[in-house]
């Protein structure tokens, strides 16, 4: 249980970045909801999707590449591992906003912002910032630093989310009250493009505080080295791009497959403020994702049964506590569905299944330790890459019919069968011996809590919220009598255990 007391640990560390940061940003919903047109929010929907794919394709999987390669056992020098992948990175980083500059024009248009091509060229510095930002982040991991990581996320994020408080509501105010203290440099026809703008000195911020992690230390490219680690993580690439597209496809071919494109771009900004409702289970995949790699690339080194042991129980609580957000969330949609604006309402319906969706994927990240630790990561490509073709039909079968909620089911379906597949192709080729039939019955036991919370209701909502808080409590009960989680002493002894 040491290992998952770390690994518990660490996760928690870099939840602080992960979990209060996305959840100050998605306080910024309700801000960006209510202040702009559905239309408008719908082209930062857009944007955003564009850019998580792109920020994929511009790290090509080296951050995994790095901690495979700084423990492996042929290489001594992990700075050296380091070194190498913060040149490629940084090349191939400059490159892409060059080649965005030459042909802004047309890159622009295709992403509905011909009229703006400064918000493409902002987000372009910003995504090849945070690309290059990738390796030193990755090295603060390794380095088993969550607090200065954390740190660091956290002031990047506030400024972000003061630069948007600035520029979305003291500027207008100011403009009211004092114009003359703004108008020679606010315009406030630029709108959403100032959410681009805070963005964008966030990265900056985040560069200039990362300079320790770039200094001190010999700058070498080893050429033999890099192409072994392009071998390795171009596969991940593969998965990468397959697996952000399947969160962020739906999103950019909307467009094209919506039965009236008079609307596509309100339904998009329905869809996408609805979606980020689901973030809270996005937030605990990410905060577990930081830590995790780290700690399977480090317990692989060890031997025995030890370290399979410590991959069931990463498994078996990552499904219980993702069991738990999703609970909550659905308990609860009636008060947290205020984080954005009323005329977004008619899109709650995408939140179960969205969240359901993102738990599967968690799922599926957790089963990809067998293919990364084996070398075979072509594996996940294939496997991400089968996720894609599901999407993609199942959202070209179902948004002309229903909307944005086919791309909802369009993921759904997706991450399961990513799952499910490297779920059975795994116990062939490298076998961990997942506690299956457990896992199994919390799923049951989630469901009929899950059925009892939301459909055995009162007239009043007041004793719906008591009795759904008392239906979590239970599980969490049923967890602490099932599992061997380590408590404090004083509580070890209150609670019955099995």
């Amino acid at each position: 249980m040491a290992g998952i007391k770390s690994l518990a640990k660490d996760t928690a560390i870099y939840g602080v970045s992960s979990i209060v940061g996305r959840f100050l940003n998605w306080c910024l919903v309700p801000l960006y909801t209510i202040t702009f047109a559905v239309a408008d929010y719908g082209v930062v929907t857009y944007v955003y999707s564009a850019v998580a794919l792109a920020l994929i394709i511009l790290i090509y999987g080296m951050e995994t590449g790095f901690f495979r390669f700084a423990n492996h056992e042929r290489w001594h020098d992990p700075m050296e591992v380091y070194s190498t992948s913060v040149i490629s990175l940084g090349t191939t980083s400059t490159l892409f906003v060059l080649g965005v500059w030459a042909f802004l024009g047309p890159v622009s248009r295709a992403m509905h912002c011909g009229d703006h091509p400064e918000y493409i060229m902002m987000m372009a510095l910003c995504v090849a910032i945070d690309a290059f930002l990738a390796m030193p982040f990755s090295l603060l991991r390794y380095r088993k630093r969550p607090v200065r990581f954390a740190m660091l996320r956290l002031v990047s994020i506030g400024v972000n989310i003061g630069l948007n408080l600035f520029f979305i509501l003291l500027c207008p105010w100011l403009m009211r009250v004092a114009p003359a203290a703004v108008s020679w440099w606010y315009v406030p026809s630029f709108g959403i493009g100032y959410i681009f703008v805070a963005n964008l000195a966030s990265s900056a911020v985040n560069l200039v505080l990362m300079i320790p992690e770039l200094r001190g230390f010999p700058y070498r490219f080893n050429l033999r080295l890099w192409r072994e680690m392009i071998v390795y993580s171009l596969p991940l690439l593969v998965l990468g791009v397959a697996g952000i597209m399947n969160q962020t496809i739906d999103k950019i071919i909307y467009p094209a497959l919506a039965a009236d494109p008079s609307t596509a771009m309100e339904d998009l900004g329905i869809y996408g403020a609805n979606y980020k409702i689901a973030i809270v289970m996005l937030m605990f995949i990410q905060a577990f994702r930081f830590a995790y790699e780290p700690f399977i690339f480090a317990r692989n080194k060890e031997g025995g049964e030890g370290k399979h042991q410590a991959y069931r129980d990463a498994m078996k609580y990552f499904v219980l506590f993702g069991l738990l957000i999703f609970m909550g969330v659905m308990f609860y949609l009636d008060i947290i569905k205020y984080f954005i604006s009323p005329r977004y309402f008619s899109g709650l319906r995408v939140v179960p299944v969205v969240m359901m969706a993102e738990l599967f994927f968690g799922i599926f990240f957790n089963l990809s330790l067998w293919y990364k630790l084996t070398d075979r990561t072509m594996w996940g490509a294939w496997f991400s890459l089968l996720g894609l073709a599901v999407t993609l039909g199942a959202n070209a079968l179902l948004v002309p019919r229903i909307g944005y909620m086919g791309c909802a089911w369009a993921a759904l379906a997706s991450y399961a069968t990513m799952m499910l597949a490297s779920y059975f192709v795994g116990r062939v080729k490298h076998p961990i011996g997942y506690e299956t039939g457990r896992i199994l019955s919390y799923f049951a036991i989630a469901a009929v809590l899950y059925v009892a919370g939301m459909y055995l209701l009162t007239p009043w909502a007041v004793v719906n919220y008591i009795v759904r808080f008392f239906i979590l409590a239970g599980f969490v009960a049923i967890i602490i009598y099932r599992e061997p989680l380590p408590l404090p002493g004083r509580l070890a002894r209150m609670l019955p255990r099995r």
